[in-house]
């Protein structure tokens, strides 16, 4: 039997309490990531399944998707109900209902095209995961649910940005408690479940090495701290840290291992649709940013390569048919790159699709930009910084190097959703076809040297 910890019993009582007395209450829960939200919740359900098996009446649990979190939501509860004893007494009705005796726990999607109206929440009214659920859906179809029954409330999450319907329930909390002392808001960081998990202390001092503490992901799931949209995408400290002494070369130099991040011009994006346009704004130049590989610079925690910034390639208004030949050159010749990552975005698949002609599939990955893949390079960007292993070459006063430093410093972001943000430069800024090289070059960083193979030889 999994028992509750200290921090988990706390919230229970406070819940139950609030259902029990019919008070009605609207709580607030943040929990570290993988720190027990999700088996508070099934714990919880599974008290209440059986304080209301014979009166009866619905609870009700919502979260953003179906598949996979109200599925495993489900899951969960149906094997903490046969841990309790009731393994062959509960049962499912329609595939989203799990029932015992007079009690239903129902699960529902919190889409935006879910059709959820029409169900009464008697028990309680779970929102998981509050921080990736619209306002708009939960004030219009959700919150509802429980106004005939004064229902008690409670969202579960991990911070994110300031304008999510988490931080907002949070901040009205807040204030209630100022105004009646009623503790409505619960939150226990990374600090707080590891004094009751001495390897969660280990895995999240591993995962601060790996991302830097300045990383998003790291500020917000579990120190808990809510990030603000629109401010600089990289610190003051980012930039040193991106600062290398190392010199520039034009040609390899002995044995390494060498990449390359490829960012196209904008005549790749001319067919393509306004969200992406928006996503990644229309560009005049070609660059190539080639590095080389240090694989004792990883350390203990880290373990993945340095990545030594040493050449950029910088071409502007140039068709990407008149560079077909250079840029294999540059890459297959001149560097023997052993990964390119190259911007494949609308008709830069044209691109990527000669390149692997010219070098091979081991070679060349082809990059198509979205809302979900731009997000993931911007955080392993932030991470290969903060952790110290992407290191720009010495200043060496080129245009190449002004116009890399100018985009990493002028860059912003923004932040969405389901924990996704993005990096840009204003349009009267310039463009950002550096800091774009710059994100595919970490992502072609991601590569595993082949072990030596041979035989020994007889004697």
């Amino acid at each position: 039997m999994i028992e509750l910890r200290p921090y988990q019993l706390e919230v229970a009582r406070a819940v139950v309490e609030s259902v029990l007395g019919r008070k009605g209450l609207t709580f607030s829960v943040e929990i570290a990531r993988q720190g027990g939200k999700n088996e508070l919740s099934a714990q919880l359900e599974v008290l209440l399944l059986t304080l209301f098996i014979g009166r009866g009446g619905n609870a009700i649990k919502c979260s953003p998707t179906f598949k996979p979190q109200t599925i495993i939501s489900m899951m969960r509860l149906k094997e903490r109900l046969n841990q309790w004893g009731y393994g062959g007494i509960w049962r499912t009705e329609m595939g989203y209902i799990v029932r015992l005796g007079n009690a239903r726990q129902i699960f529902l999607s919190a889409d935006s095209s879910a059709n959820v109206v029409g169900n009464t929440a008697h028990i309680l009214l779970e929102v998981d995961e509050s921080q990736d659920v619209s306002k708009e859906k939960y004030t219009k179809e959700f919150r509802p649910m429980g106004a005939a029954t004064n229902v008690t409330t409670v969202h579960y999450g991990t911070t994110w940005d300031d304008s999510t319907l988490l931080e907002e329930v949070k901040q009205t909390n807040l204030e209630l408690e100022r105004r009646d002392g009623v503790r409505r808001h619960f939150r226990y960081d990374w600090e707080e479940v590891a004094r009751y998990n001495p390897d969660y202390l280990h895995y999240v001092e591993g995962e601060r090495a790996r991302l830097g503490e300045s990383h998003p992901l790291y500020q917000t799931q579990y120190c808990l701290k809510p990030i603000h949209g629109g401010g600089g995408f990289l610190s003051p400290s980012q930039l040193a840290q991106l600062q290398g002494t190392h010199e520039r070369r034009r040609h390899l130099d002995g044995a390494g291992v060498y990449v390359a991040g490829i960012d196209l011009a904008g005549e790749a994006e001319e067919g393509e649709d306004a969200a992406l346009r928006a996503l990644k704004p229309k560009q005049d130049s070609t660059v190539v940013t080639i590095a080389e590989l240090d694989f004792d610079a990883g350390g203990d925690i880290v373990q993945l390569p340095g990545v030594n910034i040493v050449e950029h390639y910088w071409w502007t208004g140039k068709p990407h048919t008149a560079l077909y030949s250079q840029l294999a050159d540059v890459l297959k010749n001149v560097w023997r790159v052993k990964r390119a990552v190259v911007d494949a975005t609308g008709v830069g698949a044209g691109v990527a699709s000669f390149l692997t002609r010219a070098l091979g599939k081991s070679v060349v990955t082809p990059f198509l930009f979205t809302q979900a893949s731009k997000s993931r390079l911007s955080f392993e960007l932030l991470a290969a910084i903060n952790s110290g292993r992407l290191k720009m070459y010495a200043g060496d006063g080129s245009p190449e190097c002004r116009e890399f430093w100018l985009e990493a410093t002028k860059a912003r972001s923004t932040f969405r959703a389901n924990q996704t943000m993005n990096f840009y430069l204003d349009p009267a800024a310039g463009h950002d076809d550096f800091l774009s090289s710059l994100a595919l070059l970490v992502e072609a960083a991601q590569y595993t040297p082949r072990p030596a193979r041979g035989r020994l030889r007889e004697e």
